[in-house]
């Protein structure tokens, strides 16, 4: 699956795409994440990618010629695969497990980051083709969202986690938190790992995950757990 990020910031994805589980997906082929920065698209002497807002808004506003060429270079590139353009933006939809399960089905994502103010809602209405949000608050940029989303669309890629069955086991996959991960030492500051884990009964084991998860949910995250609910009557 490739990822193709337009951004004005491409440095700041060197971190998180040489560490860890990213870094093996993509040195093992699973995933290709391309960084191309927007503002090589500019026209002028100065390479100026922003501008001040219409209407006396404070604040500068990406200009709609060098994001917009950025996305058709993209898309040129990824002709004829089942990719959508995403633009990672407060506006959007709040990302859920739903979504990211659907986007990971794709041949590629081309992720558009915005920044300062945002971009020219031109380009937004005829380039884009979904916008996402992390949640009700505000970043800078685009580029963290972007991060997340490759990050949690990579873990549902064949292959990228190194045991298949961790990503169902992780929190809302199935619409629930998870249970509660305990490892070695057996006794950690008088405190005991809950015997059933130790049992060696699996059956037992996979009750009082279900069991945990519900709780937790119920107890922590009461709109998923009535959400849980619904879907399960």
């Amino acid at each position: 699956m490739f990822f193709d990020v337009l951004t004005l910031f491409p440095n700041m994805f060197d971190g998180i795409l040489s560490e860890s589980i990213l870094s093996r997906a993509i040195k093992n082929g699973l995933i290709s994440v391309k960084t191309d920065n927007i503002r090589d698209y500019t026209t002028d002497k100065h390479n100026t990618a922003d501008d001040e807002a219409y209407g006396g808004e404070p604040g500068m506003v990406m200009k709609p010629e060098p994001a917009s060429a950025a996305i058709k270079a993209a898309r040129k590139r990824h002709s004829g695969k089942n990719f959508l353009v995403i633009y990672m933006s407060p506006h959007g939809k709040v990302m859920e497990h739903e979504t990211v399960a659907r986007l990971a089905k794709l041949d590629g994502l081309v992720i558009l980051c915005g920044h300062y103010k945002g971009i020219d809602q031109r380009v937004i209405d005829k380039y884009v083709d979904e916008e996402l949000s992390l949640g009700d608050f505000v970043l800078s940029g685009g580029e963290i969202p972007a991060m997340a989303l490759i990050d949690s669309v990579s873990r549902l890629v064949d292959g990228v986690l190194g045991n298949g069955a961790s990503a169902s086991r992780d929190s809302h996959y199935d619409g629930l938190l998870s249970a509660p991960c305990f490892t070695r030492p057996e006794i950690f500051e008088e405190m005991s790992v809950p015997s059933v884990l130790i049992s060696g009964n699996h059956a037992n084991i996979a009750k009082w995950h279900e069991d945990e998860a519900k709780r937790i949910t119920k107890e922590k995250r009461f709109d998923l757990w009535q959400k849980y609910e619904s879907k399960n009557k």
